[in-house]
């Protein structure tokens, strides 16, 4: 199957906290009326996932579904994996072969910066 022609790049990064995803809920909302296309969430800059990470991953993922949109998460670490397993969320999040989502070539997608970051 291959990635629609646009998408939305949305990166998360830093330190997950429960505060911050609500903001980043919005800033993909925001992008998902603005732009068509899967979603691809970018997790590589997580300092240290955690069960809010989990937690924001599957909001987000609830948010693309409800407008008709996949989610493909990059950039998993080991940890990461480990955590969803252990969260019994593998099912919900993962797919066959341990990684999240299939992993396709993303074209014309628009990059998003981390909604807590002030630069970006």
């Amino acid at each position: 199957m291959s990635m629609a022609a646009t998408g939305i790049l949305f990166a998360v990064g830093g330190t997950v906290t429960r505060a911050a995803v609500p903001l980043l809920c919005a800033e993909l909302q925001q992008r998902l009326r603005d732009r068509d296309g899967v979603v691809v969430c970018d997790v590589a800059g997580v300092v240290r996932p955690d069960v809010v990470t989990v937690e924001a991953l599957a909001g987000l993922r609830m948010l693309a579904r409800r407008h008709g949109r996949r989610m493909v998460v990059t950039g998993v670490g080991p940890d990461l994996l480990r955590l969803v397993g252990l969260l019994g969320l593998s099912d919900v999040l993962l797919q066959a072969g341990g990684q999240l989502e299939e992993r396709e070539q993303a074209g014309g997608v628009e990059e998003v910066g981390d909604g807590r970051d002030p630069a970006g």
